[in-house]
């Protein structure tokens, strides 16, 4: 079976990390949204991959080429405009023959089992199309499933109504027949999928692992434990250099040319990248992945949080419940404040106005590039945009910058 993959989406929520890349390519424990489900898709036995590029198309085309290295060939097709999941499946169309059925993905959802899998044996044991569904706090946010008593889908509904409400929703993985794509021509996408089920039939493939579809910035942190609570071993490549006495704890994943000095403390599960260098002191607490080529030092403290490629961080600073992200250069002493005072939960402040994180601790956001100096404080829930300067804060001379 050949796979329909939708990754053009931009994911405009999850500002500021996807100014510069699309969705499907934010970081999650030393990996990637996609990257995290091509290997999964190819165990499932998918080895033929049609994907709708969009917004940032190059960086995802760069990454995965051809798919050679996945073993699976992929062909993309380009949605020039954020024109919705219903254009992006008609643009596909003409890459599948009559009669064809094929597994369409969400590139953006994280889960760490094989849920194509799951979906593909459940169509094998039925024969009828197939839509994944699951759990999740956040149902608010996503079409909810109504079930017969055969398990079989009844109705979808896009946009709930608390009253409307239901147990399930759509996990972002399906089997489908090609007539989907006769549908869509004059039908949106939930109008489509309660016409299949009242006609050809819709089973349900019901995922009761964790699955998270990230919404918000602080949606990578979830993801990111998501991930690295299934880690039970350590994997550390046979390069790393241990410059003297380094404590290490629990399942820590540290790729090659990795170069750690004396008097560091490393706790998993945790992960760092290709080529980076922790200096003396560092603190590596639990559910923090390092990506690759990362300046860490002295008495850096580092605790929850991700740090995508070419991080910089100067020595006796604190990085905290925070993403940061590629390329940031961040100056000795700064801090991420993780806690309100004004409340439980870390309220942030976004385009729409401020939303309520839901979590009591919670740092900062900083988008690529970005450069933050020395001894500057973050108070908790900071978004700072790709590229942004913010200077050395000193206080003498007074007056000046």
């Amino acid at each position: 079976m050949r796979a329909l993959i939708l990754a053009a989406g931009r994911g405009a929520g999850l500002y500021p990390f996807t100014e510069t890349r699309p969705k499907a390519m934010l970081p999650v424990a030393g990996g990637m949204l996609l990257e995290s489900a091509l290997p999964k898709l190819r165990a499932a036995g998918v080895s033929d991959v049609v994907m709708v590029v969009g917004h940032c198309s190059q960086r995802i085309i760069q990454h995965f080429g051809q798919g050679a290295s996945y073993g699976m060939t992929i062909q993309y097709v380009h949605q020039k405009e954020p024109a919705g999941i219903r254009d992006a499946i008609r643009l596909a169309r003409g890459h599948f023959h009559p009669g064809e059925t094929f597994l369409l993905v969400y590139a953006d959802v994280l889960t760490p089992g094989n849920i194509y899998r799951h979906v593909s044996q459940t169509f094998g044991s039925f024969n009828q199309p197939v839509a994944a569904i699951c759990h999740t706090p956040q149902a608010q946010d996503f079409g909810t499933v109504y079930l017969g008593a055969d398990m079989r889908i009844t109705r979808l509904v896009e946009k709930p109504t608390e009253r409307a409400m239901g147990n399930y929703v759509l996990a972002g993985v399906f089997v489908m027949p090609y007539r989907l794509f006769e549908l869509l021509e004059t039908r949106e996408m939930d109008v489509s999928l309660n016409e299949l089920s009242a006609t050809d039939g819709l089973r349900s493939a019901i995922w009761e692992e964790p699955w998270l579809d990230p919404k918000h910035p602080w949606d990578l942190l979830r993801g990111n434990r998501m991930v690295m609570e299934t880690w039970r071993e350590a994997v550390v490549d046979g390069s790393v250099q241990l410059r003297g006495a380094v404590q290490f704890r629990g399942p820590v994943r540290i790729e090659g040319d990795v170069v750690i000095e004396s008097g560091a403390s490393i706790f998993g599960p945790c992960f760092i990248g290709q080529g980076s260098f922790l200096g003396n002191g560092v603190l590596v607490r639990p559910y923090t992945a390092i990506g690759a080529n990362a300046m860490i030092g002295f008495g850096v403290e580092l605790k929850n949080c991700v740090l995508l490629d070419g991080v910089h961080v100067g020595r006796l600073s604190f990085i905290g419940d925070s993403v940061i992200g590629e390329g940031v250069r961040v100056g000795s002493g700064a801090m991420t404040l993780n806690q309100s005072m004004d409340g439980p939960t870390v309220r942030v402040r976004m385009n729409g106005g401020h939303v309520d994180s839901g979590m009591t601790k919670l740092g900062s956001f900083v988008g690529d590039g970005a450069r933050i100096g020395a001894s500057n404080t973050l108070a908790s829930g900071t978004l700072i945009a790709p590229h942004e300067v913010i200077p050395n804060h000193y206080t003498y001379p007074r007056g000046e910058s």
